[in-house]
């Protein structure tokens, strides 16, 4: 999809959405209905077959969620989006799409938890074999990809780590094989970061995070080709049915506008406290894409705005001691998601990755000591006073 208006910021507001189409209403009307009549039964018979464009049953289709699609897959600058219930509604549909049985499947080196257990069952179930890669150089991916390859599944930065990736480089390889590359964009959102300007051929995300911004729905979003969405949405959406509610469309339709205000803060915020943790006696490591000393900062001066929201960090001691500083704060809440306008800490390896085994976790880079802080949109003086007297 062509965008409109080439500033993100009128972007997020307009793209997808013409008021003339909906009798001038300014806010995108909620079409909260499961089912829509035909004038006929010739008409829903064109509508099956697919000789006539139209609205059936909201699982195939909803005003109020087309508009969300068409909007994602503007700011993403891609042909086609499609919205799920959840951003593992969105992966399923998207790696299922993608594979059968006996293929296999490239992933960076660190996973969100959810995702690694779903390729789990991929391998279990359907003998769809997977295996991790650091991705840090061309001869690494091209090491290890198989003739029966057929997609390259990337984070980046990577929960909860932080790791990049370098688009770039694994599309140049990914080319040479004619594999897919599949890009979790949910931490940078496409106002920091758009994976298919880097070649990349499909970008998803769990919408519930930065994209709905307000902790109060549970989503995902694809956004790739055209061909290969309405292939997704015709089988792999259809199908097993992980479809979004339209009131939660509505919902993230609603928060989407305000993005760039939001993920500017969040940046701004993530930073400031980065920069005091790096300083902290007890603080082990800082992990941060805005780090300037990380090997990786190169990666993300290229291919993001800001360095994000989002800075995991070790602290010196076991287990206890990291569970014992976040039973110790109070501003701060205890909870597993992230983007949200409160700050948000958890911790990965008995939390987000448990279900990781501890072998994989520890090549994955998650410690014990290990938690993961999602900056929100309070003020930052606050929050470190918090983190303080945690410490």
């Amino acid at each position: 999809m062509t965008r409109k208006y080439k500033q993100f910021e009128t972007a997020v507001i307009h793209e997808g959405y013409d008021s003339k189409k909906h009798l001038g209403s300014l806010a995108t009307p909620l079409f909260q209905t499961s089912t829509f009549t035909f004038e006929n039964a010739e008409q829903g018979e064109r509508r099956f077959a697919g000789m006539e464009d139209g609205y059936i049953y909201s699982r195939l289709g909803n005003p109020t969620v087309q508009v969300l699609e068409e909007k994602i897959a503007a700011l993403e600058g891609g042909e086609a989006g499609l919205a799920f219930g959840s951003g593992m509604a969105a992966v399923s549909a998207v790696l299922f799409a993608l594979t059968k049985t006996d293929d296999h499947i490239l992933c960076s080196q660190g996973l969100y938890g959810c995702t690694f257990g779903l390729l789990q069952l991929m391998k279990n179930k359907y003998r769809i074999t997977h295996d991790f890669c650091e991705m840090n150089t061309e001869e690494q991916v091209r090491k290890m990809i198989r003739p029966e390859t057929t997609c390259i599944y990337v984070e980046t930065p990577i929960n909860p780590t932080m790791k990049m990736i370098d688009l770039q480089m694994v599309v140049r390889v990914a080319k040479e094989y004619n594999v897919t590359v599949v890009v979790d964009n949910t931490f940078s959102t496409p106002y920091l970061q758009r994976p298919l300007e880097y070649g990349c051929d499909i970008v998803l995300h769990s919408a519930t995070k930065y994209l709905c911004g307000h902790g109060d729905v549970v989503a995902g979003l694809v956004v790739g080709k055209k061909d290969f969405m309405t292939h997704i949405a015709g089988t792999t959406q259809k199908d097993i049915g992980g479809i979004i509610s339209p009131f939660d469309a509505w919902l993230l339709l609603r928060g989407i506008k305000t993005l760039p205000v939001r993920m500017d803060r969040h940046s701004a915020n993530a930073m400031a406290i980065f920069h005091e943790l790096k300083k902290h006696p007890k603080v082990k490591k800082v992990y941060y894409p805005g780090d300037d000393a990380s090997p990786d900062h190169y990666i993300m001066q290229k291919q993001m705005k800001h360095g994000g929201g989002l800075i995991s960090f070790e602290l010196h001691g076991t287990k206890q001691d990291a569970q014992d500083f976040l039973n110790k704060l109070k501003l701060i809440k205890i909870a597993v998601s992230l983007g949200d306008a409160e700050t948000l800490i958890q911790h990965p390896a008995t939390m987000t990755h448990s279900a990781v085994p501890e072998d994989s976790r520890e090549q994955m880079g998650i410690s014990d000591q290990l938690v993961r802080l999602s900056v929100g949109l309070e003020a930052w003086q606050d929050v470190w006073q918090d983190l303080q007297q945690a410490f």
